[in-house]
């Protein structure tokens, strides 16, 4: 495990979506020396039957009724089995081991008292690809998908390893381990604290800013067929608003058109170019100033002790702390802000295509057919943009204010933070659709140009890159099959700009 990320003192956003998406974990001496303080420091309030919540007594409504020494671990046990409610499609791989990954690392601070036999058999599911199925729906905040990861532990459950399906009780015999015999709050700890919100949360931050990259690519693709404004992306205007993010995209902007054959024969021809062309940094720049702000939530809530209760002290001394730490407030409100800007970058994007294929502000072939009239060419692929924006603006409803009461009337507010990242991540997955659609679009709008102007180099490297994806569309075949190979590509390639994600 030399290549492993050690986790000592805590994980960043980059290094659990480098293992959401394959990289192992390890933790350091010091970080096991933590899990094995506070563990003995809930052995110790169990032995000196000092009150403390999901220890020794009921949870949620049921906090004060007192569980007494013999039934703890029954306790723990039953929560998981009860917990373990959620329904729908499980989450993907990736998501799986970003949520595993943050729950590990939440344990890790060493104020949750799980033993160190727990987090040895999650580091061992991980690190092996064994990834406990867990339902995408039915949770309010962490209790389900947590669950379906605790189950697993204790033999219950499924485990999805390559392509197989199989129990969790034998996905611990194929690694040698015996399902765990949970002990007092372990059961508690396990469906407890934001991991879900913040594995998933970091995971939106991961695949955003690759997608923003590609945003700029695609925007300078159609801003070089269709831009006609003297220096619109010049650096001294733009420097006067000050954002970081509008900085960084007039960068990319300039480097990506710099040399431009086509913008030099059209440039000042037209006083301003409209808002989906021109005001690309100041909207693209805004997005990227939001997913700054969401990374600082999510690299705090990485560092933060979500658990509930918390211990501390010493098994001399030992002390238990009730508190709302497992509330996701701050995760729930970035990843609504998050989701609202992404829904804004794949609006921008959509009025640019129709740009490309609207024959009355195009200047070139209706619709970018081969033939107009016998071929619609991108006519209705523009459509299917549409509808993608319009299904954003429904998910960017703010899932932080839902709000809901639930265990009766214990836990009488609720900020929906897992709920809030994963309909983050359903926009970007539009957001990735709509952009494949634009370079694909921009890709066909080179080929018609009246004019034998060449394009900058970088755009003309991105034009390439589609077209050694799919060659021009001739109404030849289905468009959403041209799309597919547009997006895949998108996914598993870089832009080819140094943003803030490299």
């Amino acid at each position: 495990m030399a290549d492993a990320i050690v986790l000592d003192e805590r994980l960043t956003w980059k290094e659990v979506a480098a293992i959401a998406n394959g990289a192992e974990l390890a933790l350091s001496a010091e970080a096991w020396q933590r899990l094995s303080k506070a563990r003995a420091i809930v052995d110790a309030l169990v032995e000196r039957a000092i009150r403390g919540y999901g220890i020794n007594t009921g949870v949620g409504a049921l906090c004060d009724v007192i569980i007494d020494r013999d039934d703890q671990q029954a306790l723990s046990r039953n929560i998981l089995l009860s917990h373990s409610c959620g329904i729908g499609d499980p989450l993907g791989k990736a998501e799986t081991r970003a949520v595993m990954a943050a729950q590990i690392a939440n344990f890790a601070h060493g104020f949750s008292g799980i033993s160190v036999e727990v987090v040895e058999a999650l580091l061992a599911l991980l690190n092996a690809d064994f990834l406990p199925v867990i339902p995408s729906r039915g949770s309010v905040g962490y209790l389900t998908h947590a669950a379906a990861i605790g189950l697993v532990l204790i033999g219950e459950g499924e485990c999805r390893h390559a392509d197989e399906l199989i129990s969790g009780r034998e996905a611990l015999k194929r690694l040698g381990l015996d399902p765990v015999a949970l002990k007092a709050k372990e059961g508690l700890s396990l469906v407890n604290g934001t991991p879900c919100a913040t594995g998933l949360a970091a995971l939106t931050v991961s695949r955003f800013f690759h997608l923003l990259d590609w945003a700029d690519a695609a925007a300078a693709m159609t801003y070089e067929n269709l831009g006609a404004q003297a220096e619109p992306f010049a650096e001294m205007p733009l420097s006067l608003r000050h954002s970081a993010g509008l900085q960084q995209v007039g960068r990319n902007l300039r480097h990506l058109l710099a040399g431009s054959q086509l913008l030099t024969q059209s440039a000042g021809s037209r006083t301003q170019d409209p808002l989906s062309l021109r005001a690309v940094p100041q909207i693209h720049g805004a997005v990227r100033d939001v997913l700054r702000q969401a990374v600082d939530v999510v690299d705090r809530e990485l560092s933060s002790v979500t658990d509930n209760p918390i211990v501390t002290g010493s098994p001399g001394a030992p002390q238990v702390h009730s508190q709302a730490h497992a509330v996701g407030a701050g995760l729930g409100l970035g990843m609504d802000s998050v989701a609202t800007a992404a829904a804004e970058l794949a609006a921008i994007s959509e009025r640019r295509i129709d740009r490309l294929v609207n024959p009355l502000v195009s200047g070139l072939p209706a619709f970018l057919a081969a033939e107009n009239g016998v071929c619609s060419g991108f006519m209705i692929i523009q459509y299917t943009a549409a509808a993608l924006v319009a299904e954003n603006r429904r998910l960017a409803a703010p899932a932080s204010l839902d709000g809901g009461i639930t265990s009766a009337l214990q836990e009488d507010i609720l900020t929906h933070a897992t709920p809030a990242a994963d309909k983050a991540l359903a926009i970007l997955d539009n957001l990735q659709t709509i952009l494949a659609i634009e370079v694909m679009a921009a890709a066909q709008a080179y080929d018609q140009q009246p004019q034998s102007a060449a394009k900058a180099v970088r755009t003309a490297a991105l034009y390439a890159r589609a077209r050694g994806e799919v060659p021009f569309y001739r109404d030849d075949r289905p468009l959403n099959g041209v799309v597919a190979k547009i997006r895949s590509m998108m996914g598993t390639t870089s832009a080819g700009l140094e943003g803030e994600a490299s």
